[in-house]
This record gives structure tokens, sequence and C-alpha cells, in this order.
């Protein structure tokens, strides 16, 4: 280390002056460090003694240094040249361990942390980390203490780049396991509460950066017991430590379901946090916590069903701008105002809460946030719509609270698009001025649409959140709220409306030929499908959007989204949906109703409105264009999972007499309607005609058409031994009345087969009173031709209430699972082998193989039961595949990833059996789909592929083996001479070594 040359007021060659003090504390401290600098190997100066004196000596020379540093200091280059030396004495005097200069030794490092710019420490991270996670578990409780805040700051600061190599270490140092051993012992009588709080500190930070640290602290069940007991201590600091904990663990979507299986006193925690008698820090911890356990619906609807009233209240109240008493907003309330709209987000679903937010006066909160100085006058209430209509935009020109506009769009769309038809507040004033600032919002966003920049997406976002807004309420079911939003914004369009319509549709023309994709062009395109949609609701211009041309161009940029898609969900053009907690999420599995690609539901909504109002003819009369969408529709009904465009290209279908969902479990039970042999209830009709039917099909889709249970008109006796049921004969008779329409029935029978009708407008008439009588409430809706709301779920077409109570009833056959020797108790019958009661209907349209054994005549077609040769585990997940068409994935996420070997092997060997089963069966989708899985899961774990390797060869599946044997590849040697290939016989080490081979050769 070189010395100070500057004197009194000294000055580095360009960096900051220092003063003679600073100086004279400079030289001390290389004096100090050169009494144990020294050559290590002969190569490298480093500071290495062992003498406690020295080392006593060095610190308090460091922390006298430290002490002097001031912002004029840090920029000089002798202050910059010191810290490498600093660094590597505090590094040794703490490998040390000298019980004498620990503690200040550590407390330095925490003083050296908070005054050095985190851009040069970032080269000493490593250096750091090791001695201080080594220190974590020392008896001394100031040292732990102080290695803990010093490792919060090192972890909280340290750059994306370091995190494997930290993680690597923590791992090696087992650093998880002795944070949680810390916070297990502590004791709040012994030690000081700060232990405690920088213990779980430190544990959060580590669960923020590492997902892989989660699983063994949310699966610690003696840390959750002592975490529980500390929220109980009226100490406000323990509270707000545990929830900062849990907002870690509820990164992890398993965590936070376990948070929430016994979450009333965290809940009630929660919410007392936040709280407005307590600091905008505490009341945020409480506001992230909830937003983590609200990252899907169920957590939000578990949430609410605990305590949906006091979270309203907080929320409403965190949002409320009016409660900070000082005129200026300060950092850390604007930082509350931010996580409060962001919980408030959780009106995005339906459910209870929001008739609270609306008690709770939500609509006067997010007015207040949106203008600033917006007062209700008895002379506003007379004054002219253009007269608020200017006050809305010089409000909004005033760009108040900018940061929280997206927020605020999408907590007003989402309120408007879940309100009833009957909606009716009390102050209609602040209802109306909030549509009006989002329409304002909206024709500012397609007037500037064409000027979207790369460097304006923040701007685009806010456009993109307002329009969104418009469009959910000019399209509310509440009746007063769409009708005030369209008579305003037809209003506010009213001088250059047309002009604006005219640009929006050259854009999407040219959008159609070009198909850019950048991001100002998805922005743009995003708006100006709203846009349309949105001019599509407001008859005064709907004329000038009627040509087949508008038609053709929606057509064909939906057709271009199906055949492309991009993961452009809605988080990639609303990047206030991000933050530093959402990007760390794990084991989560959310499926947004508007599906993977946003231009996609916008592009089928905008399809959907131009229908709605131009097209209504059946799937028989269609011109080219027509049929075109109408075969498009089809596909996205049947290929897409997600909710949002495959109801509304069920409503675009409805509007071509086609009504319903198509999906590959309703073609295979459909195949079944009327068909005699396995029928055993029959509709008779007034006519006299007989219709044969299965009680099981409509025990799950349609339960109104069977008599209550108690009406038998045969043995319904529960299979087993005792089925006394013969072929030929009926459970069930039903006689309906002449009210019912025989046709209409009929038809109605395709729904609940099928599901899906089609009919003309004739037949639909009679088919809507059937549908409204039998509970049909999605076909209803498509009867009735009523727009989808935003979040409806599509209705579940699967068959997996008949593996329950409901199809006991009817259950006429037995699948008998290979015996496991295990004892085996059935709550329907006496067998004591494991089984599953099912219908000879259900297989025999979802099989091939079963069909052809159920109608063979043989003695296995009469025989009560079919036995499966594969294992209980294996025959479960058929058996649901052919009631739901939906395979059951293994475990994922931090559950597969904590399996040991044998654990996993366990968890892919019922699916190694089922691909064996299934080229016997004949059942090529489940077949495929079994080897998907098998796949997926040795990309994650390639240290099974011997054991899956013998599994496939003993069930001859040669291309699962093919598969595994490269996965053994690149590793060949290794395995051949570690001994490891022993067990596998000369053929398989022969296909091994093949694999190797091309591997080698770049083959793969």
């Amino acid at each position: 280390m070189r010395p100070s040359r500057k004197g009194r007021g000294g000055e580095g060659a360009g960096g900051g002056s220092i003063s003679g003090h600073v100086s004279t504390l400079h030289q001390r401290l290389f004096h100090a460090l050169n009494l144990g600098t020294s050559y290590y190997e002969g190569k490298e100066l480093k500071w290495k003694c062992t003498d406690i004196e020295i080392q006593r000596h060095v610190v308090r020379s460091i922390a006298a240094f430290l002490d002097s540093v001031s912002a004029e200091t840090l920029q000089n280059p002798l202050f910059k040249d010191s810290i490498p030396h600093i660094v590597g004495a505090l590094v040794w005097i703490l490998q040390c361990k000298s019980g004498a200069v620990l503690s200040i030794a550590a407390n330095e490092v925490v003083k050296l942390l908070s005054c050095v710019p985190n851009s040069i420490l970032q080269h000493y991270v490593l250096d750091l980390s090791h001695p201080l996670l080594s220190l974590l578990t020392s008896h001394e409780l100031e040292v732990s203490i102080s290695c803990a805040i010093a490792l919060n700051m090192i972890l909280s600061n340290m750059s994306v780049k370091k995190e494997k190599q930290v993680w690597e270490m923590m791992k090696d140092a087992k650093t998880v396991e002795c944070v949680v051993t810390n916070i297990r012992n502590f004791s709040g009588e012994t030690m000081p509460v700060e232990y405690f709080q920088e213990m779980s500190s430190l544990l959060s930070v580590i669960l923020w950066r590492w997902p892989p640290s989660r699983y063994s602290v949310w699966n610690d069940a003696m840390l959750m017991k002592v975490l529980e007991a500390l929220l109980l201590k009226p100490d406000l600091s323990f509270k707000v430590a545990v929830l900062k904990l849990y907002s870690s663990v509820g990164l992890c979507g398993n965590g936070a379901k376990k948070l929430l299986e016994n979450g009333k006193l965290l809940l009630q925690t929660m919410v007392y946090c936040m709280d407005s008698s307590h600091a905008p820090s505490v009341r945020i911890e409480g506001f992230r916590l909830a937003q983590c356990l609200a990252t899907d619906e169920q957590g939000c609807l578990r949430m609410t069903s605990l305590c949906c009233d006091p979270l309203v209240r907080a929320i409403v109240c965190g949002m409320n701008r009016c409660s900070f008493h000082s005129g200026k907003i300060l950092n850390d309330q604007m930082s509350l105002l931010v996580e409060a709209c962001r919980l408030a987000s959780i009106t995005r679903w339906a459910g209870q809460h929001h008739i609270v937010f609306w008690k709770q006066g939500i609509d006067k909160v997010l007015l207040d946030l949106l203008l600033e100085d917006f007062q209700i006058k008895p002379s506003q209430h007379l004054s002219s719509l253009e007269e608020q209509i200017s006050l809305v935009q010089e409000g909004l020109g005033a760009n108040f609270l900018l940061t929280l506009r997206p927020y605020i769009w999408d907590i007003l769309g989402w309120l408007a698009t879940h309100c009833h038809d009957d909606f009716n507040h009390e102050n209609e004033l602040h209802i109306n001025m909030l549509i009006m600032c989002a329409c304002v919002a909206f024709v500012d966003a397609i007037r500037k649409g064409r000027q979207i920049c790369e460097n304006d997406v923040i701007h685009a976002s806010r456009s993109e959140s307002a329009s969104k807004a418009v469009l959910m309420m000019i399209y509310s079911p509440s009746k007063y709220i769409a009708s005030t939003a369209r008579f305003i914004l037809s209003q506010i369009l009213k001088p250059n409306g047309k002009e604006y319509l005219k640009h929006l549709l050259h854009f999407l023309n040219y959008t159609t030929s070009g198909f850019n994709i950048g991001l100002p062009y998805i922005f743009q395109t995003i708006i100006n499908l709203v846009g349309l949609t949105c001019y599509l609701g407001l008859p005064q211009y709907q004329r000038y959007v009627s040509g087949s041309e508008v038609m053709k161009t929606l057509l064909a940029f939906v057709r271009w989204c199906w055949s492309n898609p991009l993961p452009i969900k809605r988080q990639s053009v609303a990047p206030h949906l991000y933050n530093k907690f959402s990007e760390r999420t794990c084991c989560w599995i959310n499926r947004e109703w508007e599906g993977e690609d946003v231009r996609l539901l916008y592009g089928l909504w905008a399809v959907a409105e131009l229908v709605h109002h131009f097209y209504s003819v059946s799937s028989d009369k269609l011109n080219n264009m027509e049929a075109q969408l109408f075969s498009l529709l089809q596909e996205i009904c049947i290929r897409t999972t997600a909710d949002g465009p495959r109801w509304f290209a069920a409503y675009i279908l409805s509007h071509f007499g086609f009504y319903g969902f198509l999906s590959k479990i309703g073609k295979r039970i459909g195949k079944a309607l009327y068909m005699e042999e396995f029928a055993d209830v029959q509709l008779i009709l007034a006519t006299g005609k007989a219709l044969s039917v299965h009680g099981v099909v409509l025990a799950i889709r349609c339960p109104p058409l069977l008599p209550p249970g108690n009406e038998k008109t045969s043995n319904n006796s529960s299979m087993g031994d005792d089925t006394e049921k013969l072929s030929g004969n009926f459970r069930k008779t039903v006689r309906f009345s002449t009210h019912v329409d025989g046709q209409a029935l009929q038809t109605l029978l395709d729904f609940v087969y099928f599901g899906y009708l089609e009919g003309e407008e004739e037949l639909v008439k009679r088919l809507k009173p059937l549908a409204k009588s039998c509970n049909l409430q999605p076909l209803s809706l498509l009867l009735y031709r009523k727009r989808p709301n935003w979040g409806t779920s599509i209705p579940n077409c699967d068959l997996a209430l008949g593996l329950g109570p409901v199809g006991h009833q009817f259950s006429d056959i037995i699948l008998e699972a290979k015996s496991s020797g295990l004892s085996w108790t059935c709550s329907v019958c006496s067998l004591s082998v494991p089984h599953k009661h099912v219908h000879k209907v259900i297989l025999w349209s979802s099989c091939d193989y079963l069909r052809a054994l159920l109608k063979s005549g043989m003695q296995e077609s009469y025989s009560q039961t079919v036995k499966v040769p594969v294992s209980w585990e294996g025959m479960i997940k058929l058996v649901e595949w052919i009631y739901t068409d939906q395979l059951p994935n293994p475990p994922s996420g931090c559950l597969w990833d904590n399996m040991d070997n044998e654990q996993k092997l366990h968890e892919l060997h019922p699916y190694i059996e089922l691909c064996w089963l299934a080229d016997i069966w004949l059942l090529e989708d489940i077949q495929d789909a079994c080897f998907k899985v098998v796949v997926s899961c040795l990309d994650s774990a390639r240290d099974l592929s011997i054991k899956v390797l013998q599994l496939a060869a003993k069930f001859s599946l040669w291309k699962l083996a093919d598969f595994a044997a490269a996965c053994m590849a690149p590793l060949y040697c290794n395995l051949r001479d570690s001994g490891d290939l022993e067990d596998l016989d000369e053929f398989l080490v022969d296909m091994v070594r093949a694999a190797s081979v091309r591997h080698s050769q770049g083959g793969g």
C-alpha cells in the first residue's frame, strides 16, 4: 500500500480533495497495514498476520480512516487505492476468528459496506462473503449480528453475474441451514431483537435471490411454528420481520399455498401491519406479502374468504393520499401508494371484494390520485359536459402522480368489468369523472398512436392501460357504466373521431400486410385493436367500419397471430406489472385469461363486435371469407387452452348457428349419443318417442334431466359383486310433458354429449328456455349471444365428476390394477385389490382396444372387471386421461428438485408403464404425452438415465431407450470408468456407446 503524497488539503489526481486530518489517518492506516503485509508464495502482496495486537491496531486504524470518509473523499484515488488493502486485512482477520478483535472487525466490514460505492465493492463480494458466512454461527451474538448485516448488504446489492458463485459458496457453507437453525434457536428472553431481525432479513434476501433455497424453508415445520409464535408477540418489530420473510417464502407457489393452509393468524397480522397508524415501511411489508399470496386467483379467494372487509379497507386506506397530512408526498409515502395500488389489482378477479371496494369509496380515492386539486362543488353538478371535459383535460395534463396512472386505469377497468347489470352507485359524479378521465386518456392515446417510438415505452404503457379501461367500461355488464362511457367517449371524439378512426384502420391494414413485431408496433397494434373495438361499441361510428375490407383485415391479422404465436403476454406491454418480486417467482402456474398472445384476444374481440353488428348467418350459407373465419375459430376452440380466446371464438361462432365449445373429449363421448348397448336411462317424449342415453353423462353435464336420486324405476345397486343390471335394462326412465319440445331436447343432448350444438334461429328460440331450466348457463349465454365477461371460465367439458359419488350409481364395470400386495378398502364395494369403478360407455368411447373388447361377444365382454396390467399409480393416470383428456403431471419445481433419485424414479415409473400399455391399447395420444413427461424429467435429472434405460428396455420402448442413451452419451467415458454401466447388459451398453460416438461426431 502506498502512502499519501499530499499533505494538508491535498488532492489526488482526478479526484476530490482530502483534508490534512484524513491524510494523516490514511498514513497511519498505511503504516499499520505494512506491519502485516508480505509476499504470498513469493508472488502476490497480501496481508497476513496472526499477532492479535497488530490485528487490533489495524482494525482501529481502519475504523478511524472510515469514520473520516466524506462524499469528497470517496472520489479521491487514495481512498480507492486503499480499498483492496482494507478488504484484504479484514478478510484475514475474520478468517482467524480471534475473539479479541472479531467483533470490531465485523463492525468495520459493515461500516466499509455502508460508505464505499457499490460499484467498487462488486470486485470484493466473493472475498468478503466467505469469512462472513462462516461466522453466522458464532457464539458471540454481536459478531453473528454484524455478519448478518454485512451479508444482507452484500447480497441485496450484488450483481446478477455473481449469483452463481455466491450460491455455490453458500451451499458449501450450508448457509440456509445455519440461518434457519439460528432463527429456530432464537430466544427473546436471552437474545436481542436485532439478532432475529437480521437473521430473518438475511434469510429473506437469500430466498428472494435463489429460488432453490425456498423449499427447505417453507417445508421446515419447526421453523414455521417458531415464526407463527413470534407473530403473537406484541413487539411490532417481530411482526414486520416475519412478514418480510413470509414475502420471500411466498415467491414460491408451493410456499404460498403452505402459508395459506392455516393462514388466519398470518392474515390478521398482515392486515394489522397495513393499518394507517403504522409507519409506511411497516405497511409496505403487509402489502408486499399480500401481493405474493394473491399471485393467482386461488390465493386471492383464500385471502378474501378469511379477511375480505379488513383487507379491502386497508388497501383503500393505503391508496388514499388524503391520509398523508403533509402537502408534498414523500418518497416512502409514494412507495406505499404504489404497493397499495399493486395489491388493488386483486380486482381483476370477480368476487365479494368488489362490493367492499365500492363501499369503501374506491371511486373517490382513484379520482384523488388522478386529479390533484379536484374538489366537489355544488356548481359542478350543473356545469356542462364540455366544461367537465376541459376540467379533466387540465387535471390530467398536470401530470400528477404519473407513476400510478397505469395501476389506476387497470383497477378502474376491473371494477367496471365485474359490476352487475343493475349496478347503481350513490355518487354518480365520481363515476362519471372517472369515466371521463379514462376516455380523455384513451382519445389522447389514439391521437398520439402514430408517434409511439422506442424511447416512449412508459407513455405507451399508460396508453395501453387507459385504452383497456375504456374497452372494459364500454362493454361493462353494468348498463349505467356502459351507457355513460359510450356517451362521454362519443362527445370527446366529436371533433376528430372520424379522422382518428381512418388512421386507426389504415395502421391495422398496414400491420396485416407487413406484420411488424417490434415493440413500438406491438404497442400501436394493441392500442389500435382496442380502439377499433371501442369504436364498434359507438352506434354513430359503426357504419364507417361495416365494409368487408375491415373484416378481411381483422381475419388476416387473427390468422397470422394464430399461425405465428409470439409470447406477448400483457406484462410485455405493461411494465408496471413487473417488480423485483414478480421477476423472482417460482412454482407458480398462472394461465392468464387472455392467453400467451394478448394480440390474439384483442383481435378476436374486434372480430366479435364486427360480426355481432353486421353478420348473422347459418354455417351452411357462408361465403368464402366467412367459411375461412368459421374454420379458424373452430381450430382456436380446440387447440388453445386460454379461456379468453376460446370464449370469444365460441361467441363469434354463435352468430353462425354454432353454439358451444369443441373439444377432443366431447368428440369422443359424442360417439355414444343414442347408442343402445350401454344406455341406462330412457327419455320418453310426449309423442312417445324414446331416447336412450347414459346416466353418467347426464349426471355430470346436465343433472336436471335426471329425476331426483330417490326416484328409481329399476335396481340401481352400486358396482361390485352385487351388480344386477342386465344389458338392455334401464335404471331410470324420465317422461317429458308436452311443454318440452322434442326437437329442442334432442338438440340439447348434442350439447350435453359433444359440448356444442348447431341450430337455426327458430330452433334456438325453443332451446333458450330449455337450456335455462337445465341451468346450462354457458349455453344460455351463447344462445342469447351475450358477450363473455372478462375472466369468465370455460365450462368444464371433462367427465371427472363421474369418478366420484356422482358417477358411482351408474358404474357398470371395474378396472383392476396389478396387485401391489398392499391392503385395500373401497367405500363402494368389498373388493380388496386396487381398482376403480368406471363406466363402459366412457371406456368404449375413449379406446379402440377397449371398444373391441367390450363388443367382442367373448367372455371378456361380459365380465364385470377388466384387468389393467400396470400399477395402481399408472392405472389412475390412465383413468384420469380417459375422463379428462389430461394426463396428470408429476411434481414439478421445488417439489421435484428436492426429491432423491429413488423418489423421482418412483414418480416416472407409471408414465413408462403407460407408454408400454398405450402401445398395446392403441392410445397414441397418451403414449406421446407420457413420452414427453419422461423426456422432460430426464432433461432436469440426467442421473436417472441408467434406470430409465433399463425400464425402457424391459418394456421394449426403444424410442425412449434411445433418448436415455443419448442423455448418457456425453458422460459415457466417466460412467464406464466408474463402473456405473456394469448393471446394464451388453446390448444396452452398446446403445450408450453408439450414442456417445454420435455425440462426439456432433450428431447430438
